[in-house]
């Protein structure tokens, strides 16, 4: 899934999904706001986050496990 965050001058923070097929559309849709904005328009602060479905892991940071027993080798 794609989102697309941006903020508007008279509205606040916004956001709009996108499909995980769709990554085209989502900047597409992106260069849109980015045209606005050069044109003057009170748009900012525009960015595009991703969260892939099929990651093997959990997103963030986190001790290792107890079973991990990672060593550097040394000549």
């Amino acid at each position: 899934m794609y989102m697309v965050y941006w903020t508007e001058a008279d509205d606040g923070p916004r956001s709009r999904e996108f499909a995980s097929k769709d990554m085209s559309a989502a900047m597409q849709f992106m260069e849109a706001l980015r045209k606005r904005q050069r044109e003057g328009d009170g748009v900012c602060f525009i960015t595009m986050c991703s969260e892939n479905p099929d990651s093997v892991g959990h997103p963030g940071v986190a001790d290792p496990s107890p079973d991990y027993n990672w060593k550097k080798r040394r000549r």
